[in-house]
């Protein structure tokens, strides 16, 4: 698979034809899915006639965008106009289908890029693992005995399998930054408000943030500044104007002020999580240390208001079709429904306190590094997991450093090592997260730049 970058610009030159690119995509698809599940629903004819477009805009001489002809799918939670958007359920089915894309899709083929259709997910994006009981398990292109991780499982394993350049994913505690661990490629949650999530199915709305996965740092800064765009459907998204970062890819990181985070980020995951983010750490020549305050608080706030915003958005369903849901997503609905009112709006009080406590942090540094999960890639059906000793369960665990994250708001970004055999990972992928202050996405492109330039970070190519 091209990356998007140079896919574009052979299209957009006239060397490539759009209409090539995406036959040999459904075929790289229909050769690699079987093994993988990483589709929901291929939308063949639809990309046939958007590729088409591309090429006959070439053909007249006018400009088909930034990500001309550049393949891409999306979780099956965005609408996809005419196609039921199934959120990773079987209950949604039965509502009609959208008649209008999601607002990223669209952003996307504004720049020109093609769809291909609807990937795997968690039900209702509530998991860590892409393990669903209605369409499948979605498998680690690195070992297919293994979780991609999740919720956005499908997106991160089409895209680290080379069946894309791109994709869409969404992440409310960690869901585009723990398969993008776990699966050796890019993903990025930025600032919650940046990007439109109209058109997406919300999960808890004061949590949802929206982002893009790729194989390098520069096809991400492509489908991020493709995805940014004011969107007055979308109440929480911050009026901001546009804040392209390709032009920032190789500033590199002179001048920034780089600290690791230590106390519960350097004691809640096993050795390669630590190692890795030595690894990254020593390249950038960071040798300060911060604590985030209050990470128990923070989790216990989100794990509140997930499951309590879950629940009450999922009540009508969970009334009159309890036997739909997948066993584990409606229980867990099911107690977030049953909990207090005064606990929420504790959890919201907390995490506000917090949030303005961490941000003081950022008056002194730029970038915080902290490990993306706390392991590498578990085998499929695995429930638990050993850390320092004591088994406690797996899904949770996933979340352990970007749920906190998530949970205030700030921008992220998961980074592959380009050899994770010297994390100790057993040669499986593994990632480190990059957090930076609200809004500064440009500074996480800048540390990532550069770390893909030094060869320290980079997508392990899966084994063929």
């Amino acid at each position: 698979m091209r990356r998007a970058a140079e896919t574009a610009l052979a299209i957009r030159s006239g060397r490539l034809r759009a209409a090539a690119v995406v036959e040999q995509t459904l075929a790289d698809i229909a050769a690699q899915d079987e093994a993988l599940n990483a589709f929901t629903e291929v939308t063949a004819a639809r990309a046939r006639a958007e590729a088409a477009a591309v090429d006959a805009a070439v053909a007249a001489g006018r400009d088909p965008g930034p990500l001309a002809g550049v393949p891409f799918a999306v979780k099956n939670l965005y609408d996809l106009a005419g196609i039921a958007t199934l959120a990773g359920s079987v209950i949604e089915r039965d509502r009609p289908p959208p008649s209008r894309d999601a607002f990223l899709v669209r952003q996307l083929h504004a720049a020109g890029a093609v769809c291909l259709g609807a990937l795997n997910m968690d039900e209702y994006a509530f998991g860590f693992t892409t393990e669903n009981s209605h369409h499948g398990p979605t498998r680690n292109p690195h070992d297919t005995a293994r979780i991609a991780g999740g919720s956005s499982g499908g997106s991160a394993a089409a895209v680290a399998a080379g069946m894309l350049p791109i994709a869409l994913g969404t992440d409310t505690n960690g869901s585009i930054r723990v398969p993008a661990s776990l699966c050796g490629i890019f993903g990025l949650k930025p600032t919650y408000g940046r990007l439109s999530r109209s058109g997406a199915y919300l999960f808890a709305a004061s949590l949802d943030h929206v982002g893009p996965f790729a194989r390098d740092v520069a096809d991400l800064a492509l489908a991020y500044d493709a995805l940014q765009g004011a969107d007055a459907d979308d109440p929480v998204q911050q009026r901001r104007a546009a804040e392209p970062v390709s032009a920032h890819l190789r500033a590199g990181v002179a001048g920034l002020r780089i600290a690791v985070a230590g106390g519960h980020f350097a004691r809640n995951g096993r050795a390669e999580s630590v190692t890795a983010v030595e690894i990254v750490s020593r390249a950038l020549g960071a040798t300060a240390q911060v604590e985030i305050p209050d990470i128990a608080r923070i989790r216990a706030a989100a794990s509140l208001i997930t499951m309590a915003e879950g629940g009450n958005l999922h009540m009508p369903d969970l009334r009159t079709r309890p036997d739909d849901f997948d066993p584990l997503t409606r229980d867990r609905f099911l107690a977030g429904a049953l909990l207090p009112a005064h606990w929420l709006l504790q959890a919201q009080r907390v995490r506000a306190a917090c949030r303005n406590a961490v941000l003081k942090l950022f008056e002194a540094v730029d970038v915080i590094l902290t490990p993306a999960t706390p392991f590498a890639a578990t085998p499929i059906g695995q429930d638990m997991i050993e850390i320092d000793g004591e088994r406690i369960p797996l899904r949770p665990a996933l979340g352990a450093f970007t749920q906190p994250i998530s949970c205030l708001g700030l921008p992220a970004m998961t980074v592959p090592l380009a050899a994770p055999a010297a994390a100790g990972t057993g040669g499986l992928p593994i990632g480190v997260q990059l957090v930076a202050a609200p809004w500064r996405e440009d500074t996480l492109f800048r540390v990532a730049g550069a770390l893909e330039r030094a060869g320290v970070v980079a997508s392990p190519e899966p084994p063929r």
